[in-house]
């Protein structure tokens, strides 16, 4: 594989669909845009696991969505690891990338950093949510932790909010390529059953872990074969082609799947993206009261914020800010407006 085309599969997603089984998927590569996503924090190894995993979740979830606007994963526990957060902005116009962001919140002292990351979460949630824009009513979808892999839980979402059988194949880490230094890379399939022809009946407990839903109690007949040997090609798969970059994502899905008849789309690009700005901060304090600010305000008059997920740095006047506020962001007095 030359440089060349390994640069043109860096931070992609590339969507396929299975003719023979009407199974639809996603390759994704992400290496730069997660080392800047990981590289705005210094987490501790086994964070940086999650975090990496949840990112890898979220640009194939978000690229399998018609989004106008965003898509969020979030996961929330009651152990030392208690929230990983990552947003997925579609593109805003055709060619245009998509853009990522995560950040993680932890308890340092409590982290056990030779345990399995997955068991450092505890009991908690795994939630997708959904924001078309303004006008839109947001959507949110949650299922328990459970599974022992935040794949796991993603599989286990689809099933149980949207009955898809789905299936996630990944592998992440920090890697060496000749000539250059350490870095991450990630890389996996995704697999997506097309809905059923005709309704399923579907027992109201499934056979997975608490209950909950697996892919298989979602199939059957040819579907249900056509979704087992698929999974059964994808079991070959070895970490080193799901990652990269000596194998290109055409070529894997050839390897794996040439007797399903794979058929690829136009990959979509992916690069590190924040939103945040001063004038989002104004706006997020805009409901509080003089009072409010005070009590935010810094010894040296400030109000200070920071994002979680960037690291940018904001410093405002308290008289700018809030629902009572004096002065208009560049400090000139302001208007009182007529009742």
């Amino acid at each position: 594989m030359s440089k060349l085309s390994q640069i043109a599969w860096d931070d992609t997603v590339l969507p396929f669909q299975l003719d023979r089984s009407d199974i639809r998927g996603r390759v994704a590569r992400l290496d730069g845009v997660l080392e800047e996503v990981l590289s705005q924090h210094d987490y501790p190894r086994i964070v940086e696991m999650l975090v990496a995993e949840v990112a890898l979740l979220t640009a194939m979830i978000g690229q399998t969505i018609k989004l106008r606007w965003k898509l969020s994963i979030q996961v929330r526990g009651d152990g030392p690891i208690r929230i990983i957060a990552t947003d997925y902005y579609a593109p805003t116009a055709d060619g245009a990338p998509a853009r990522i962001r995560g950040w993680a919140s932890y308890d340092a002292e409590a982290l056990d950093e030779t345990a399995d990351p997955f068991s450092q979460i505890g009991q908690g949630y795994f939630a997708i949510l959904i924001d078309q824009g303004q006008g839109t009513t947001p959507y949110q979808g949650i299922t328990p932790l459970a599974g022992g892999s935040l794949s796991a839980c993603a599989e286990a979402y689809f099933a149980q909010s949207e009955q898809l059988a789905t299936r996630f194949e990944l592998s992440f880490g920090r890697s060496i390529l000749p000539g250059q230094g350490e870095s991450w890379r990630a890389g996996g399939v995704m697999l997506q059953h097309m809905p059923p022809a005709s309704p399923l009946h579907i027992a109201p407990e499934g056979s997975g872990e608490e209950g909950l839903l697996n892919p298989e109690d979602l199939l059957d007949g040819e579907e249900g074969e056509n979704w087992v040997r698929a999974n059964v090609l994808l079991d070959t798969v070895e970490d080193m082609e799901l990652i990269g970059p000596t194998v290109q994502p055409t070529d894997l899905l050839v390897r794996l799947f040439h007797e399903e008849k794979p058929r690829v789309f136009d990959p979509q690009r992916v690069e590190f993206g924040c939103t945040c700005s001063a004038d989002r901060v104004r706006q997020s304090l805009s409901i509080y009261s003089a009072r409010d600010i005070g009590h935010m305000t810094t010894d040296d008059g400030k109000v200070t914020a920071d994002c979680q997920f960037c690291g940018a740095h904001y410093e405002f006047d308290p008289e700018t800010l809030g629902f009572e506020a004096v002065k208009n962001a560049d400090g000139t007095p302001r208007e009182e407006s007529d009742d």
